[in-house]
């Protein structure tokens, strides 16, 4: 369950980690890159030859620091500077063979507020398909040069690599001596080899433009447009040409389009299906054939449309010859399953990110990707809610009606909040998710009691944001009241449960204009106008991510007999360490009202528990019968040593996501355990990427995560034991309630409100 948000980081910093090669050998098969791994080669105006990055001038040699030779990279940002990271780049086609890629190379930082590493990133024709960078390893502050190195699996469907150095926050950070190697090898003296060639490289019809102009819909258009979409997708997961990557189905989808939308009737329309199906020829006999597990089937396979009363009697036999031959196997050619995890990888959707938009067949090539991929591919489809059929006969106008790209991916973003998953969400466009504008007044808001609430600054340290205090409650922004703005902003809020749709829109909600605004808040006192101002915004679009656990180092002791662990800066090989420490307590509180740092489900978990203990399972796809779903043995803990035997209480509340959620299900299966807080944002399982038309991005949960006894978690989230939430007064005041709980818990009602107070103090 590693790194769920982790990805969804990755793409929207851009963030790519930097790889090097070593001394070239005598005859090197890529001369261009002699020189260019160790910046020795000839620079022209500081920058380093042959590198690409940004934001510019916040990179360039230097010839003052340097691990060998004569020359180094240094990266130096100002801690307020643009796009809040410095990523320097090189691409090379991925034209070798081999199993392993590795970079490595020294880097040394001066003052790093955020972090420093190597990146490197693989791209197939849907975008990214493998990444890693040095994140979770908080490589920050004043360090010597020191050899890193960070490996990747060579990807099934790559076609380019991208590697390089990067920075976040303010600070120096200098390379020297990369080394780029395949299986040990330098990339310099790897033989080239001609990748194989698919459809999606043969076929090149439609690259400049589908050729789809639309200007209106009507109804028969419409519901024509749906029954194309519902067996263009069974299509591609059930027909043995078409899930062998023998054609180009997007390409196909596009050449059928004009005789579907010139149909007159439905009649005329199942006819022209028909016509294209059978001109894919007779589908060859089974052998051996798929087949259905049903002993441990959690969801089955939605083939109960294929009838002759929804396509008519020819239409839906040829639709069920097909589903009957339909190919057994594990792979498909535009799905797999991870290994070893089960979620679902779209390597060969492309994304085509230079198309001209608007481009009506495009933009319904989107939608029906997108809804074929819940159909079969979701493992929640279950609990989606609302009609999944009725969803993609009213987007189909909406979307390929949209006149231009903005508009495009705001209705895509809508469509996607209809899966009401949090993971869901336009990833690559949460700058066009209203409110827009390249500034935000610098305040952290949070949605308490049902009200806008400022609970902080983005800046550590006392003070007030032009007039805007911790505590204000926040009214109405220019005028305009805060629930008519919710109203207007939360269909585009992807979001598993309302909790975490707040929690988005509260990190979101002062964007706008570079500017003067006016803010109507509430204090104790009563209401006031305060004219503030929105500054320059370096995060991300929707606010980065936001932690409410407590300030300070990773274990604390709040007394002699309760201790704490947060897990926003957790390490695993420091496991051991925490509970030795927390040793002889009364209570360990491990605060998950954040996103782990690392993975320490097991490495923190068996250490809580005394026996093997099972606290979940999950399901996966079954590319044999697309959209069935099959139970998996369940996960356990089991148990290590040094174990803690005092009360464990976990915080959770709407920031705690996916993983975290995970995390907390392990530790709630420990003896003593009780969870303390609110609901969980309901998003749990392993996040699968899905390419877009326009060079969009989309993710959703990919696997089913359960407790071990089979109840759900997603949309529902992790339900506390002891409901436990922050008021106004207690964020006016300064205080943690939600520690204050946990307290109350471990302690006894006898312990003095004073001392428990003084204990959660934030």
């Amino acid at each position: 369950m590693t790194g769920f948000l982790a990805t969804l980081t990755i793409v929207l910093a851009v963030l790519f980690a930097p790889p090097q090669s070593p001394a070239p050998q005598s005859a090197p098969l890529r001369p261009e890159l002699i020189g260019l791994l160790d910046f020795e080669s000839d620079h022209t105006g500081g920058v380093p030859k042959g590198w690409g990055g940004g934001p510019p001038g916040t990179f360039a040699v230097d010839d003052q620091v340097v691990h060998g030779g004569r020359w180094s990279l240094r990266i130096d940002r100002k801690a307020d500077g643009p796009d809040g990271f410095t990523a320097v780049t090189r691409m090379l086609p991925i034209d070798f063979a081999g199993a392993r890629l590795e970079l490595s190379g020294f880097l040394r930082t001066e003052n790093v507020a955020g972090f420093a590493g190597l990146w490197m990133r693989q791209d197939g024709d849907g975008g990214v398909v493998a990444f890693d960078n040095m994140e979770s390893r908080r490589l920050n502050g004043t360090t010597g040069w020191t050899e890193y190195t960070i490996a990747l699996p060579l990807a099934p469907g790559a076609k380019r690599l991208f590697f390089g150095v990067l920075a976040s926050g303010g600070g120096r950070v200098w390379a020297d001596d990369l080394r780029l190697l395949v299986d040990g090898k330098p990339v310099a003296s790897v033989p080239r080899v001609e990748p194989a060639r698919t459809s999606l490289d043969l076929d090149k019809e439609f690259d400049a433009g589908s050729g789809i102009v639309l200007k209106d819909l009507t109804k028969t258009q419409i519901a024509n447009l749906a029954m194309l979409g519902k067996v263009w997708g069974f299509l591609k997961y059930h027909h043995p040409m078409i899930a062998a990557g023998k054609r180009h189905w997007d390409y196909d989808l596009f050449r059928v389009l004009p005789r579907v939308l010139s149909a007159s009737d439905l009649a005329a329309g199942r006819s022209v299906v028909l016509q294209w199906v059978s001109g894919l020829g007779a589908v060859p006999a089974c052998s051996p054939c798929a087949s259905l597990a049903e002993g441990e089937l959690h969801l089955k396979p939605p083939v109960t449309w294929l009838t002759d009363d929804g396509l008519g009697s020819s239409l839906a036999g040829s639709l069920r010859e097909i589903h009957r031959n339909r190919p057994a196997g594990e792979r498909q050619f535009y799905v797999s399953l991870t290994p070893n995890i089960g979620n679902p990888e779209f390597n060969n959707e492309p994304t085509y990110a230079t198309v001209k938009l608007p481009d009506a067949g495009y933009q319904l090539l989107a939608l029906y990707r997108f809804w074929n991929i819940i159909e079969y591919w979701f493992p929640y489809r279950d609990v989606i809610g609302g009609n999944w059929d009725d969803v993609l006969t009213t987007f189909i106008p909406r979307v390929a009606l949209a006149g231009d790209g903005d508009t495009y991916k705001r209705e895509m973003m809508t469509l996607i909040a209809k899966v009401n998953d949090t993971h869901a969400n336009l990833w690559s466009s949460l700058d066009v998710r209203p409110p827009v504008g390249a500034c935000r007044i610098p305040v952290i808001t949070r949605f308490i009691q049902d009200k806008a609430v400022v609970t902080g600054y983005p800046q550590a340290g006392p003070g007030t944001a032009d007039g805007l205090q911790i505590g204000d409650v926040i009214e109405a922004i220019d005028g305009v009241a805060v629930p008519a703005l919710v109203e207007r902003w939360a269909p585009y809020y992807a979001a598993s449960n309302e909790p975490t749709r707040l929690r988005d829109i509260a990190q979101s909600m002062t964007r706008g204009a570079c500017g003067a605004v006016t803010v109507r808040v509430t204090r104790p006192a009563g209401a006031l106008d305060v004219n503030t101002q929105r500054t320059s915004d370096s995060g991300p679009p929707g606010g980065g991510r936001r932690t409410n656990d407590r300030a300070g180092e990773t274990f604390q002791k709040l007394s002699p007999d309760v201790a704490y662990l947060k897990l926003s800066s957790v390490q695993a090989a420091q496991a051991a360490k925490y509970i030795e420490s927390a040793a002889g307590t009364k209570g360990l509180i491990i605060d998950i009202r954040n996103y782990p740092s690392e993975f320490v489900v097991f490495a923190v978990g068996s250490r809580l528990v005394d026996r093997p203990t099972p606290f979940a399972r999950f399901t996966r796809g079954d590319p044999a019968n697309p959209g069935a779903f099959h139970w998996t043995p369940p996960i356990s803990l089991e148990p290590a040593l040094p174990r803690y035997s005092g009360k464990i209480v976990i915080l959770v509340d709407e920031v705690s996501l996916s993983q975290s959620e995970y995390t907390a299900m392990a530790f709630r299966a420990a003896p003593n355990a009780t969870v303390v807080g609110s609901t969980t944002a309901g998003a749990d399982g392993n996040v699968s990427r899905v390419p877009l038309p326009g060079g969009l991005g989309s993710m959703i949960s990919g696997i089913g995560v359960f407790y071990a006894d089979k109840r759900p978690t997603q949309r529902i989230g992790i339900v506390p034991d002891i409901e436990a939430r922050p008021t106004i007064e207690g964020i006016r005041s300064g205080r943690d309630e939600v520690v204050e709980a946990a307290l109350r818990h471990i302690l006894g009602p006898g312990t003095p409100a004073s001392e428990i107070e003084r204990m959660a103090k934030r």
